[in-house]
C-alpha cells in the first residue's frame, strides 16, 4: 500500500482571491469607511479580472457588511472589518443603557492600563486632543466637540496598549457618539466633564492606576447623568 499519497491542495477560486485583496484596501484603511469605492468596470479594467468575478467578490464583502450597495448611487465602504460590522449593529440596536455599562468597563479597565504603560508620545496626544476639546467646549457645534471627546477617549485607551481593546473600544465610542453628538449640557456639568478629562490626564501621566480607573468611570457616570436629562 502506498503511503505517499497526499490530499491535493485546494487554491482558493479568483473570486475568493479577490475578496481578499479588496478586504486588504479596506481595512489598510486605503479605503476608509463613508468612501465609495471604484465603480465595476473600474474594477475590472485596474484588477484583470472578469466583471462576474468582481460582483461576487463584491457581493460577499457586501454579505460580510464591510461594504454597502446603493442602488443608483454606488458602492460604499461601510465598515473597516467584521467584527465593527457585527459589533456596531449589536450596539445601535442594544439598551442604551447597556452601551454605557459596557463602555463603562472598558474605559475603567483601559484607563487604569494607560497609566502603567502610557508613553510620552501617548501624554503628548492626550494633551494635545484635551486642548483642543476646552477650545471647543463652548462651540455652538456640538457634532465636532463631540467627535473630539471620543477621539480624546480613544486615545486614552489606545494608550492602553491593547489593540483588540482598541478595536472594540472605537466600535463602541461610534455607537455612543451617535447617541450624544447632539447632547447641550448644563454648564456646570459641562465645566465638571472638563474637570475629570484633565484629571484623567494627570492620573494617567502620574501612572496613577487607580485614579484613572476613578477619573473613567465618573466621566461615563456624567455622560450618562447629561444625557438623562436631554430625554
Amino acid at each position: 500500500m502506498n503511503n505517499d499519497l497526499q490530499a491535493p491542495r485546494r487554491v482558493a477560486s479568483l473570486s475568493a482571491q479577490l475578496v481578499d485583496t479588496l478586504r486588504e484596501q479596506i481595512t489598510s484603511g486605503a479605503w476608509p469607511v463613508g468612501m465609495r469605492i471604484p465603480p465595476e468596470h473600474e474594477l475590472v479594467e485596474r484588477l484583470g479580472v472578469g466583471r462576474t468575478t468582481v460582483r461576487e467578490a463584491l457581493g460577499a464583502l457586501v454579505h460580510l457588511g464591510l461594504l454597502e450597495a446603493r442602488k443608483g448611487d454606488g458602492t460604499y465602504v461601510r465598515a473597516s472589518s467584521e467584527m465593527h460590522s457585527v459589533l456596531m449593529r449589536r450596539a445601535t440596536t442594544s439598551r442604551w443603557s447597556d452601551v454605557l455599562e459596557l463602555r463603562a468597563v472598558l474605559e475603567e479597565y483601559a484607563s487604569g492600563m494607560a497609566a502603567l504603560r502610557r508613553t510620552e508620545d501617548d501624554l503628548n496626544r492626550l494633551r494635545h486632543l484635551l486642548d483642543e476639546a476646552e477650545a471647543t467646549a463652548d462651540s455652538p457645534e456640538m457634532a465636532a466637540s463631540a467627535e473630539i471627546d471620543t477621539r480624546f477617549h480613544q486615545a486614552v485607551v489606545s494608550a492602553s496598549g491593547n489593540t483588540l481593546l482598541t478595536e472594540v473600544y472605537e466600535v463602541l465610542s461610534s455607537a455612543v457618539t451617535e447617541q450624544i453628538g447632539g447632547t447641550v449640557w448644563p454648564s456646570a456639568t459641562a465645566a465638571e466633564h472638563s474637570l475629570l478629562h484633565r484629571r484623567l490626564v494627570e492620573a494617567i501621566a502620574a501612572q496613577d492606576e487607580v485614579g484613572a480607573r476613578y477619573c473613567a468611570t465618573e466621566i461615563v457616570k456624567l455622560s450618562e447623568t447629561g444625557t438623562e436629562r436631554q430625554k
